[in-house]
């Protein structure tokens, strides 16, 4: 499942992630590399251990975790510290897969990347390329969205950053170890999620809405590894 999440950002945690991306002491990308992906990954990042790294990071994470079409696409267990990249002077990311584990730099815990996102810092008319392009079993997916949003996709899809020509693209990334490892069951439920809240705002809660609902919470149930 690939999807858009719009707004994710407020207007306020956009203007103010900016000014401190601007200031912000940018490194090597190929710090996070795994060695496969340090062959092809031409751009620049945040070190974690910054101030600023450290700040944006926890304002990425709870704004992810407040929307609810995150929650209901991730359903998310663990979230790993969001990182922040920026691509400029042409600058790619070749084709890659990432990492099916990662280790939390601050916990030492790991993380099994199940759900992959970008949320964008700039818009697409302040650069020209940077598409993060995914490919699935649907086909080639060419994405370049607003400011302030972020799209979700499998871990497990192969993705690239085309070069940047002009301007600069600055985001976030990160990776969430998702309840539900499958990505066809996460798929599901979130497809019977939208429809349930679909049916309950034309509807409200009828009987039949009740029964959906619980044969929601049973699959959950069911399927989640908490």
């Amino acid at each position: 499942m690939l999807l858009h999440i719009p707004d994710v950002l407020t207007p306020e945690e956009l203007a103010h992630g900016r000014a401190l991306l601007e200031a912000a002491p940018w490194a090597d990308g190929r710090i996070t590399a795994g060695s496969q992906s340090a062959q092809v990954k031409r751009n620049l990042q945040l070190p974690q251990a910054t101030a600023e790294a450290k700040e944006l990071s926890a304002m990425v994470e709870a704004a992810a975790r407040r929307h609810p079409l995150f929650f209901s696409a991730a359903l998310p267990k663990t979230i790993f510290p969001p990182l922040f990249n920026r691509y400029q002077g042409g600058m790619d990311f070749g084709n890659h897969v990432d990492n099916a584990v990662r280790a939390d730099p601050f916990s030492g815990a790991w993380v099994r990347t199940d759900v992959s996102c970008t949320l964008f810092f700039t818009g697409p008319d302040e650069y020209d390329g940077g598409e993060l392009v995914v490919e699935d079993s649907y086909g080639v997916h060419r994405v370049k969205l607003p400011a302030g949003d972020m799209v979700l996709y499998p871990s497990t899809s192969l993705h690239r950053v085309e070069p940047v020509t002009r301007g600069a693209r600055v985001a976030s990334f990160f990776w969430t170890q998702s309840m539900v490892r499958d990505d066809g069951r996460r798929s599901l439920l979130f497809d019977m999620d939208m429809a349930i809240a679909s049916l309950r705002e034309k509807h409200g809660d009828t009987e039949e809405l009740v029964a959906l609902t619980a044969t929601y919470h049973n699959l959950l149930r069911q399927w989640a590894e908490v």
